[in-house]
């Protein structure tokens, strides 16, 4: 017999808020997933960082951009673009990040998110 677990980010495990945008979690097979959905002006250094005490983000993160526009931007000045399709691998470099435009930007995360905004 086995214990099959269905799940779904409208009904997250636990979701944390904060200005222009939220983070759902979901705990499945051991893993922890999160769904970010990120308003017009969302910036990681200005929405996320005060409310951890960092002014880059330090987490690792795998993810799927599912809607929007965003970018990350490394200490280096390097500013690499995050669009609908693309799978990304940000490392633990120091970073910062923020939506480009007008529309919402969501993404699903495979690594990292657990740590992410706390």
């Amino acid at each position: 017999m086995y214990d099959l677990i269905l799940k779904r980010f409208e009904t997250p495990d636990e979701v944390r808020h904060f200005e222009k945008g939220r983070f759902e979690l979901v705990s499945l097979g051991g893993m922890t997933l999160g769904r970010a959905t990120y308003e017009p002006g969302w910036r990681w250094s200005v929405h996320v960082g005060p409310t951890v005490g960092a002014s880059r983000c330090h987490v690792e993160h795998v993810g799927l951009v599912i809607a929007g526009h965003a970018t990350v931007e490394f200490a280096d000045g390097k500013v690499h673009d995050l669009l609908p399709g693309t799978l990304f691998h940000v490392p633990p470099d120091p970073h910062d990040s923020w939506v480009v435009g007008d529309e919402l930007y969501v993404s699903l995360h495979f690594l990292g998110a657990g740590t992410y905004a706390k």
